[in-house]
């Protein structure tokens, strides 16, 4: 009781910060189907009924885009939950931190015990608990998907997945063995991205392209299949929300390829969310995009 109290409590105030509820959400954000017709939040929660994983791609600091993200969940459970099952995969958490979520979901733990012990991002009060919290109460699994960040920056630094052969059998199940490699068309994304920042690999003590990229796939590659494990242990077709940086999943790129060739039969839908003030997403290559603070 105390648990779901203090969710209502930081929901309702999150909310009360953008002067928004879920019931007027769509006077804040603007939502487009991917044949560029706008459309509400209420046809992604229907397009997910032909899905077995939906991506919400989102702008790390766009807090309301972290809202979507809840009222989103929430209607996806509310349709889908009693028939199938929902299973939350989140970026913010490390696989090797699953054991303490799970103390946490099942009260072993107190919440200051889980956050001391898991490494939450610096935003996780304000934008990710109410994800966390609301998935608690209402029964449904949370996973850290992402690689332990120290081992993505030894492959960022060596260049190479083949970096991880020298971890302990313990680490290296922290992640997928093989790694399969990034798409010809995920490489070539990321590589003129870091074109275009200036990154070149030029810089001393800076890790290369290469070995920017290594990483990003490492990271990509754990995301896919911790998702599909979970999706494994969850029963007969759950469905599976998995909360990421746009970049991971926009365009069906990434971790979405990695689920592919994990899942060759996984249904995907992909959700691109970000601020309507900021860089807008390529329109046409996501089932939707999402503009937060529209007007």
């Amino acid at each position: 009781m105390k648990r779901l109290l203090a969710l209502l409590i930081l929901a309702s105030s999150a909310m009360a910060a953008h002067a928004q509820t879920p019931d007027s959400l769509a006077g804040s954000v603007a939502v487009t189907s991917r044949d560029g017709h706008a459309v509400t939040l209420g046809d992604i929660v229907n397009a997910a009924a032909d899905a077995d994983v939906v991506f919400l791609g989102e702008i790390h600091d766009d807090s309301l885009g972290h809202v979507v993200q809840l009222h989103i969940l929430r209607a996806l459970h509310e349709r889908y939950g009693g028939a199938r099952g929902v299973v939350l995969g989140m970026e913010m958490f490390e696989t090797d931190v699953q054991g303490v979520l799970d103390e946490y979901a099942s009260g072993v733990i107190r919440e200051q015990d889980m956050t001391a012990a898991s490494r939450p991002w610096p935003n996780y009060a304000r934008d990710y608990r109410p994800l966390v919290e609301f998935s608690i109460t209402n029964g449904i699994p949370v996973v850290g998907t992402n690689a332990p960040k120290r081992y993505v920056s030894l492959v960022s630094r060596e260049g190479s997945v083949d970096a991880l052969d020298a971890l302990s059998p313990e680490a290296r199940a922290t992640m997928p063995a093989p790694v399969a490699p990034p798409s010809e068309l995920l490489a070539t994304k990321f590589t003129a991205l870091m074109g275009d920042m200036g990154s070149h690999g030029a810089i001393p003590g800076m890790p290369s392209v290469d070995g920017m990229l290594a990483a990003q796939n490492l990271r990509d590659a754990t995301m896919a299949q911790a998702m599909v494990d979970a999706m494994a242990q969850a029963g007969e077709q759950p469905l599976a929300v998995h909360v990421n940086g746009s970049f991971h999943s926009a365009g069906g790129l990434g971790i979405p390829e990695h689920v592919r060739r994990l899942a060759s039969q996984a249904r995907i839908l992909v959700v691109t969310m970000a601020p309507a003030s900021g860089a807008v997403p390529e329109m046409g290559t996501d089932d939707f995009v999402v503009l937060t603070g529209a007007q």
